[in-house]
């Protein structure tokens, strides 16, 4: 079947009124709900005329911008056959572009025959919008600062009250401010667009804080962006014109409707069998591949073509520079796996409006042969988890690790090269949204989710983590100093890897959730940023890691090292690495010796990183060619001259 056009489907304004088209294979009838401006009285159901491709449509006569609808959908109704049509089901347009209300879970949007008219958002006629269009101003080698964007502002307390927790308080000055002092590249906002709580939240009196669990895909979720795409598309405007990108974190993957047990609300009172992926010989079945109940068909070619509308709308209404996509296998998946040629990920690389944006993929799910780290296709970059552990694992002093962390230092070759590739698009990070954050990371041996309300049965068990010697919150300054020694060189190993590197926010401040890994549902105080909490010793020191990033251009390549000059490893003593210092159980320090270009002494230098994870202090020995010497550029790091301290990095650059 082809692509459908993209003004076929959704709410279109025309001369004189408003076009409505929705598509479905197997509903028998398809009504259009007209509601007044309080979203709460229908005005008028109008049946819909089934047209080409299974496309209803209808044209509204003096119907103008701000209309609010619905549709309700006619058929079998036999679940165990995948059919779930319930007409006193409303349902919301999955072409939506705005919707009056946020999603709020009840039980009688799964009951059958119960109407849900007074529950489901309507959705909203809008007038195209456009925004300037520019490249991507996210460059290899940046920095993505990844932001849950309520608990990013909640506790500001220069952003006016009013603004908490929106997306427009990312463009106010103190907030920009902090952003070009950690040099911040690229803001990676987690979703936006309208979510649904999971049904089990509400009697626990806990509220999903993420939106990992979307139900429209173009509808901007009103608690967070309440002045619509005008207020998506001048903050990042405002970002911009400050040097900044916007990256945005997309659920192609799953929907709020969930398993058979979950809500009707779009997709699945309209055609279920399209949307969703079902068992090949079961199709009442929903496939499970993402851990939440049902998995989206990036397959089918409808879905394939909301999914690029939808990018495409982000681009042309709001001037998004690009796009991370959660469980990003599923984007490849078929009946058979999956695929890096798959239509939806060819389709993205190479669509008009797309092929320049900025392409990051989670490269994993929970289905067969869900792990594909590598194997998504250029320019997609990925997040790389195994980088993320074998970090974590160094610092936390296990044996045999020094190879590893040489490895994602250099970029992960190991792992991208194996295609073909000839460089690297790792995104490195050492903490994410999911897990611990960077300072718990340091202060927790294990996990503590049990404010989730599932008996801390939840989130990883396995997190690569330690508390320096007491769990959790301390008194102890000597416990303190040595989380806060620890988090410095995590980031300063982050800061030295070569690819484009991934920030949370508040990490380079010491923010910390307790111990919770698994803190979706927490949209409160442990999630929140408190801004007069965090540690401005750790901040200061990631701007001065940024302004080095910033400096040598060889962090910006991303061509994976040849050995011919490029990069030396060595020893604190100076001399090469040999295979006994590779293969050592306990060998607990490194030199990586780069050529890069410096922008401050404009010219080819070389820039020594020295990382020492050992508990003592340790003399450094750099090679000295005639007529030049070193430079600390990380005072901190030093325990004095040719020494670099316990549990920590130290960088270097050759003089003149």
């Amino acid at each position: 079947m082809p692509n459908l056009p993209a003004s076929s489907l959704g709410a279109t304004l025309t001369g004189s009124g408003a076009a409505f088209a929705v598509r479905s294979g197997t509903a028998s009838g398809i009504d259009l709900c007209l509601y007044d401006a309080t979203g709460n009285n229908e005005l008028r159901r109008l049946p819909m005329q089934r047209g080409e491709d299974d496309v209803y449509s209808l044209i509204v006569p003096d119907t103008a911008a701000g209309t609010r609808y619905g549709f309700r959908a006619s058929g079998h109704y036999d679940p165990d056959q995948g059919l779930w049509f319930d007409p006193a089901k409303l349902l919301v347009d999955p072409y939506a572009r705005e919707l009056d209300r946020p999603f709020h879970y009840d039980p009688r949007l799964s009951a059958f025959g119960d109407d849900t008219a007074d529950l489901v958002p309507k959705a909203i006629v809008t007038t195209p919008q456009s925004a300037q269009q520019q490249a991507p101003l996210f460059k290899t080698g940046g920095l993505i600062y990844e932001v849950a964007v309520r608990p990013f502002t909640m506790l500001h307390p220069d952003v006016p009250e009013h603004q908490r927790g929106t997306v427009a308080a990312l463009a106010h000055p103190a907030v920009i401010a902090h952003l070009k002092r950690i040099g911040v590249s690229a803001i990676e906002l987690m979703p936006i667009t309208a979510w649904i709580d999971e049904r089990h939240l509400p009697p626990l009196g806990l509220t999903n804080g993420w939106g990992y669990n979307p139900v429209a895909f173009m509808a901007l979720d009103s608690r967070l962006v309440p002045g619509g795409m005008t207020e998506l598309r001048e903050t990042v405007a405002a970002l911009h014109a400050q040097g900044i990108g916007t990256i945005l974190d997309l659920v192609f993957n799953h929907s709020g409707e969930s398993d058979r047990f979950g809500a009707t609300l779009s997709m699945r009172g309209l055609d279920n069998h399209v949307y969703y992926r079902h068992a090949t010989d079961r199709p009442g079945e929903l496939v499970n591949d993402t851990g939440t109940g049902n998995t989206i068909a990036c397959d089918h070619p409808v879905v394939r073509q909301l999914i690029l509308d939808s990018l495409r709308h982000f681009v042309l209404s709001a001037g998004i520079d690009g796009f991370r996509f959660d469980l990003g296998s599923i984007l490849g998946r078929d009946a058979n796996g999956f695929r890096s040629d798959a239509a939806l990920i060819t389709e993205m690389r190479t669509d008009p409006v797309l092929k320049d944006r900025v392409l990051i993929a989670e490269p994993w799910d929970i289905g067969p042969g869900g792990y594909q780290l590598g194997n998504f296709p250029a320019p997609f970059l990925e997040w790389n988890d195994r980088a993320r552990d074998d970090l974590r694992r160094v610092w936390r002093g296990d044996s045999h690790t020094i190879g590893d962390l040489a490895t994602a230092l250099a970029g992960s070759s190991n792992i991208f090269s194996r295609n073909g590739g000839e460089k690297t698009r790792s995104v490195n990070f050492i903490a994410a949204h999911d897990g611990f954050t960077l300072m718990d990371l340091v202060s927790y041996a294990g996990k503590h989710n049990e404010a989730n309300g599932e008996h801390n049965r939840d989130g990883h068990n396995e997190n690569h983590s330690w508390n320096n010697g007491v769990e959790g919150e301390t008194a102890d300054p000597e416990v303190l100093g040595s989380r806060r020694r620890d988090v410095m060189g995590l980031l300063s190993t982050l800061f030295a890897s070569r690819g484009a590197i991934m920030l949370t926010a508040g990490d380079e401040g010491g923010r910390s959730q307790h111990g919770n890994n698994n803190a979706y549902c927490q949209d409160n105080a442990i999630t929140w940023v408190d801004w007069s909490q965090l540690d401005d010793t750790l901040i200061a020191h990631t701007a001065v890691l940024s302004q080095i990033r910033a400096r040598f251009d060889v962090f910006s390549d991303t061509a994976f090292f040849t050995g011919n000059g490029d990069v030396e490893w060595l020893r604190f003593d100076g001399q090469p690495m040999t295979t006994g210092d590779w293969e050592g159980a306990t060998t607990d320090h490194l030199v990586m010796l780069l050529s890069t270009g410096d922008t401050v002494q404009n010219r080819r230098t070389r820039l020594a990183i020295a990382i020492n994870r050992s508990h003592a202090p340790h003399a450094v020995h750099l090679p000295v060619r005639p007529g030049s010497g070193w430079q600390s550029l990380l005072p901190s790091a030093n325990a004095g001259i040719g020494m670099t301290a316990a549990r920590n990095v130290s960088f270097h650059v050759e003089i003149l």
